[in-house]
């Protein structure tokens, strides 16, 4: 029954060929990336402390988070003119000399046992102003999560885009042969850091999903032979059984207020449909009421419409359909495939599996022109996920045998791998900004 289950899930929610699973381990790699680098530098930070080296490189994360976004090429120390740590110590015409844009400079200060204040400050080395300045409190244990701030404060100032370098992705990990296998919902700092299980079973576990807060993740297991939605706490590990209904229980998804869960609910016969859950009165409202597949329900932003998977019109295509019911509206037009809907937080684009030249890739779809952009260039490539200031994607695909997950920007330009170690990663989801 649990394989029958699985199979309709595989089939129905995805509308696409599983991949064989095998050992998982997330480790960012960049392999692949297109688009020009505009120069800058991180100057290492200085240290005042009562020991002889700061307890962590902030400006190491720092590059690294700027480097990763495909947008800089953070100058190597080695090439460095000068090390400043302080404004009476910058010299831009050394800067100008190395053709740097933007320089970044800081420090460490240890203010107590455990305790300590990392300032910085980033400069247009050609009108010599200041960009950003700021200090933040830290400790040894907050040290990363400051870097990445630090790097989302410069990325914005210096892009005019929020910086996500401070967010988390939530993945499934599968390991193990068929007969054994392990599967394993993860989450990580969005560069791959601080990994901490969410939950590890024997049966799998699909479509993790945020709330809006990014405090709890929804999602499907069929542990007891069942489909099963759960919401799961992060902070202290407990979870809820919120849909367990005959059949299959699948595609959860938050409204934006985090009241309600849009489900994917099919009975023994496995047809399935658009349904909405109250997560306070636990009361389903069915949307759709089609003999066709409708699946992989996603909430717009205004909380107003649920775009879903539909093979209504003889083939997989996006529907849209309001909160309250009515009459479901085609959105895709191009080509005969298109699936796994995910809006931009902006509410402006719309990702989306698409078929092309019988490849499965990611497309991107401006809602108001209707244009579909396809931005990925792999074989079997699936799970799109915005990251919450609309401007990339994180998606799965196939690389060498492997599961392995990459990034693109919305308009394609940049692009990279986030290769695993040695295996097989899935159904990736970028996390909203954290709410301090």
């Amino acid at each position: 029954m649990k394989e029958l289950l699985v199979r309709r899930l595989l089939v129905y929610v995805s509308l696409l060929v599983c991949v064989p699973a095998a050992n998982a381990q997330y480790d960012v790699v960049i392999t692949d990336f297109a688009g020009k680098r505009a120069p800058i530098a991180i100057v290492p930070f200085g240290w005042e402390g009562n020991t002889p080296t700061a307890p962590f490189d902030i400006d190491d994360v720092i590059s690294a988070d700027l480097y990763r976004s495909g947008r800089f090429a953070p100058t190597p120390e080695g090439g460095m003119l000068q090390k400043p740590t302080s404004t009476a110590d910058l010299d831009f015409d050394d800067w100008l000399i190395l053709k740097v844009d933007a320089v970044v400079i800081g420090k460490i200060i240890q203010t107590g046992d455990n305790a300590y204040s990392v300032q910085f400050q980033a400069f247009d080395v050609h009108t010599r102003e200041q960009l950003v300045g700021y200090r933040l409190p830290a400790s040894r244990g907050t040290m990363r999560r400051v870097a990445h701030r630090a790097a989302d404060m410069i990325f914005e100032k210096l892009t005019g885009i929020p910086g996500v370098f401070d967010t988390k992705v939530a993945y499934v990990t599968a390991k193990g042969s068929e007969r054994d296998r392990t599967y394993t919902l993860v989450v990580s700092d969005a560069d791959g850091e601080n990994q901490f299980t969410i939950m590890e079973s024997k049966d799998p576990i699909m479509s993790p999903a945020w709330s809006p807060d990014s405090r709890e993740l929804a999602y499907v297991s069929f542990e007891n032979n069942v489909s099963t939605v759960f919401v799961q706490t992060l902070r202290s590990g407990n979870r809820i059984k919120v849909s367990s209904r005959p059949g299959i229980n699948g595609a959860p998804a938050f409204s934006p207020d985090g009241r309600k869960l849009v489900l994917t609910l099919g009975g023994i016969d496995g047809n399935l449909d658009i349904n909405v859950l109250d997560l306070g009165t636990r009361q389903i409202t069915r949307l759709t009421t089609n003999r066709s597949i409708d699946t992989e329900g996603t909430w717009s932003p205004d909380g107003r419409s649920i775009y879903f998977t539909s093979d209504r019109g003889g083939g997989p295509q996006i529907y849209r359909i309001g909160v309250n019911g009515g009459s479901p509206e085609r959105v895709t037009f191009e080509g005969s495939y298109n699936a796994r809907p995910r809006l931009s937080p902006d509410g402006t684009k719309l990702a989306l599996v698409h078929q092309s030249r019988g490849d499965f890739r990611i497309a991107v779809l401006d809602i108001a022109r209707k244009d579909l952009l396809i931005v990925s260039e792999g074989m079997q490539d699936e799970s799109p996920s915005f990251a919450p200031n609309s401007d990339s994607l994180i998606y799965a695909t196939r690389y060498g045998g492997d599961g392995v997950l990459e990034m693109v920007s919305a308009d394609g330009v940049y692009r990279q791998r986030l290769a695993s170690r040695q295996g097989d990663i899935r159904e990736p989801v970028w996390s909203p900004f954290p709410r301090y």
